[in-house]
């Protein structure tokens, strides 16, 4: 019993000495508790919406307070003169109310007049329940003009990006994103923590080589795997899910290229500040996986989580490029609707890259 009880003791005066292992086996699991249960909401809550207003009467003006008032949408300016599937290719409203002209007339007079309502169909669960929660919003109104008579206001829903509302065409893209997400890294992140675990970097020390080069040969050789890795996945989503571009290519390409530069920057960067491979691992796990997974809008959208969380998901790397790969395989906006999401990704990798850099910065140091 006594030689049990020096193992034990032994174990736990090992693990309180590494701080690195302390962290990852408290702090991480009590992060993933918190983030799968504090990040998953299956209400829908603030969307943006435009509204066009061709009637501008005192009938259309309720149906837009209507609409104002629910804790559902969430009703943005938009101007007049462009159109309102413009703010859905911009990516400035998930819907664009449409209000045909003379509402007011034909409601005064008895006639169903409908209303068009266009979704972003590219999240086909939420264009589902916006189309639900707008047609409710409609009901409401119409009750309140007529005292729940007959129904006068329809709202005709017409689905843009993914009228079929496809799941396949929903999950593909963000698998596409997920794979991308963790491999690369994983790669990279155990190459370099066998080389810092083995103490075989230290031939590298050694050299003449600087850091910023011995960074980005590595850096290169595992983006090349991952372009490896993206065509296979695009070959896929075309063969089997029918997923191919539907725009201008330019912008997800470059978008694609910033960020398996930043993923494996990023597993660079674990893999030389934790030498275990494991607990490598287990890092790239929780922030290349688990946080692209619940924090990224993969499966339902930034809106649902929590203000808390949501300033975080504003760091998720995997956040933006899910908006890029969505807008090249579905929306076609282009350059024009993801600019500032590839800016936020090309940002994002920069600062892993000094990280990394800050971290083997002494190669360069005279011996």
């Amino acid at each position: 019993m006594s030689r049990i009880i020096a193992q034990a003791r032994k174990e736990l005066t090992q693990l309180v000495r590494d701080r690195r292992a302390l962290v990852l086996a408290l702090a991480v699991p009590v992060a993933q508790l918190f983030i799968m249960t504090s990040g998953i909401s299956l209400s829908v809550n603030d969307l943006p919406i435009v509204v066009q207003d061709l009637d501008r009467s005192a009938a259309s003006e309720r149906l837009v307070d209507a609409f104002r008032s629910s804790i559902t949408f969430h009703v943005v300016s938009w101007p007049d003169a462009r159109q309102p599937e413009e703010a859905l290719m911009a990516g400035a409203a998930r819907a664009a109310l449409v209000i045909p002209e003379h509402l007011g007339r034909d409601l005064a007079r008895g006639r169903a007049t409908p209303v068009q309502l266009l979704v972003d169909g590219s999240d086909a669960n939420t264009a589902q329940l916006v189309s639900g929660y707008a047609q409710q919003v409609t009901r409401a109104y119409d009750s309140a003009e007529h005292g729940g008579g007959a129904g006068q206001v329809l709202a005709a829903v017409r689905l843009w990006f993914n009228p079929g509302r496809s799941s396949t065409r929903f999950y593909g893209p963000g698998i596409f994103v997920l794979v991308l997400s963790i491999f690369p890294a994983l790669l990279a992140s155990l190459a370099m923590s066998r080389e810092t675990g083995q103490k075989t970097i230290l031939q590298v020390y050694v050299s003449n080589i600087s850091a910023h080069e011995f960074l980005l040969g590595k850096i290169a050789a595992f983006v090349v795997v991952a372009i490896a890795e993206g065509l296979l996945l695009a070959v896929v989503l075309r063969a089997d899910f029918g997923v191919s571009l539907a725009g201008e290519p330019t912008a997800f390409l470059a978008g694609t290229a910033l960020y398996l530069f930043c993923v494996v920057t990023f597993g660079t960067l674990i893999g030389a500040a934790i030498p275990e491979q494991a607990a490598a691992m287990q890092v790239v796990a929780l922030f290349g996986y688990l946080l692209v997974f619940l924090l990224g809008g993969l499966i339902f959208p930034i809106e649902n989580i929590p203000i808390p969380l949501r300033w975080v998901s504003n760091a998720v790397w995997g956040r933006y490029y899910i908006e890029i790969v969505r807008d090249a395989f579905l929306r076609g906006g282009g350059w024009a609707a993801v600019w500032p999401q590839i800016a936020a990704i090309a940002g994002i990798g920069g600062v892993f890259y000094t990280l990394a850099w800050s971290r083997l910065r002494r190669m360069q140091l005279a011996v």
